[in-house]
């Protein structure tokens, strides 16, 4: 066996879909002969902690070291899962954060991973150092660790760090610094993953010492054992349902389905008389305002969050899934974890997003129905389209061999095969 340390702060008993990726990568990575070592977080205080997830590890036999350190997550960790903040407030702690910390606030964990990833390199053997971003920071320790130990480094972009989609640069020298910080990291790595094509071309325009043989795209994707024996659940009545799953922050949001819901309910009560729509998640006070004010209260249905076993029931038994992402800065180059989870399930798709690879996506899996995020009109039209298809029960099917692509198994074999490549160097 081949021994990888693998560096995230998001794993486990965390939940929420950030923490899955590198879950699936490291339970698959031993039939390929890698033994990781995952470091991450101690005890944290979060919006959502995940049981089944954290078993789903430990029966995979993942060696995980834990560390506690300063940041935020980990000075709240007595309060265990905490409620989410209104998203005004939430904003505001997002950009002090920002203006305090670079890159970010996990900073100090990120300096305690380090100094046990040192233990343990300095102990014991390893083929090559993984690191899954973000957290940035931990990207910034990882390539100090190359460097001291002489390692293979291979970094996966979740998303971008510097013009990353939700980032807030307070002053100019903030722009430099996360800049400059990204390109000494990058600078150290050996091979660069990233989830989509455009995060892949945005890193080569920006950082001209990249060639396109640094890097391999490997998706977000699916664990078919996941739907394995999962037991759906029986609705008294026979209605459309429609399920998002997930969390709602920035430009992240129900308002736009939620009005082009009401406006249709004026128009052809008939029709939405009929359909449900189903939130899996932390909803948030001011949706359930906006529910309350356009009197939607017989149509939305929530859960509430709900570990990933739990969740999977709703998905293979409700009609359609939703998933949304709202315009702004290089949200273009996001891949919604979610829609690839969602590709598993075979379902129909609802996919409210911008132009970029979201998109792309729901368009390549040949069984989504896709509007602008925020045309409500246009939102308005699709819903009566479903609904039609629906009664007809002529609902599209998707693209078989795109979702097979997308088995977490699969996934994690393209990211061996770039490890394995460092080894024949040696």
């Amino acid at each position: 066996m081949f021994k990888v340390l693998v560096i995230t702060y998001y794993f486990p008993p965390m939940g929420l879909s950030g923490v899955q990726r590198v879950l699936k990568f490291t339970k698959y990575m031993s039939d390929y002969n890698w033994e990781p070592t995952v470091i991450t977080a101690g005890k944290t205080g979060y919006y959502a902690h995940d049981k089944s997830l954290l078993k789903e590890a430990e029966e995979s036999n993942i060696r995980v070291i834990r560390t506690d350190a300063f940041d935020p997550n980990s000075l709240l960790a007595k309060y265990g899962t905490i409620s989410m903040p209104r998203e005004f407030v939430r904003k505001i702690l997002s950009k002090i954060s920002k203006f305090i910390f670079i890159p970010d606030n996990k900073k100090s964990w990120a300096n305690k991973a380090y100094t046990e990833a040192k233990k343990l390199l300095t102990d014991e053997k390893f083929d090559l150092i993984f690191v899954s971003i973000p957290p940035f920071s931990q990207f910034e320790v990882a390539a100090k660790l190359k460097k001291e130990f002489d390692l293979p480094l291979v970094v996966d972009y979740r998303d971008l760090w510097f013009g990353n989609h939700f980032g807030f640069y307070p002053t100019p020298y903030h722009k430099y610094k996360h800049k400059k910080l990204e390109y000494a990291a990058l600078k150290a790595a050996d091979k660069i993953i990233t989830v989509n094509r455009r995060i892949k071309e945005k890193l080569l325009t920006t950082y001209q010492f990249l060639h396109f043989e640094d890097f391999d795209i490997i998706p977000h994707g699916f664990d078919p054992k996941d739907f394995e024996n999962v037991k759906p659940i029986t609705f008294e009545t026979k209605k459309l349902r429609i399920l998002y799953s997930g969390i709602f922050y920035e430009n992240i949001t129900p308002k736009y389905l939620l009005k082009a819901f009401h406006e249709l309910s004026q128009e052809r009560p008939d029709i939405t008389e009929n359909i449900e729509l189903h939130f899996v998640g932390h909803f948030r006070k001011e949706n359930r305002k906006l529910v309350k004010k356009l009197n939607l209260f017989e149509n939305v249905i929530e859960h509430g969050y709900l570990n990933h076993n739990e969740v999977l029931r709703y998905l293979v038994s409700v009609d359609l899934l939703w998933v949304m992402l709202g315009n702004g800065l290089n949200m273009n180059m996001v891949s919604a974890g979610k829609l690839f989870e969602y590709f598993g399930t075979r379902k129909p798709i609802v996919a409210t997003v911008p132009e970029g690879a979201s998109k792309t996506a729901a368009e390549n899996y040949k069984a989504s129905f896709i509007t602008k995020p925020n045309d409500i009109s246009e939102i308005k039209a699709m819903l009566v389209k479903v609904y039609e298809l629906y009664h007809k029960n002529e609902l599209p099917i998707p693209d078989e061999e795109f979702v097979i692509d997308h088995d977490r198994n699969y996934l994690t074999k393209k990211l061996i095969n770039n490890f394995q490549f460092f080894l024949k160097d040696e």
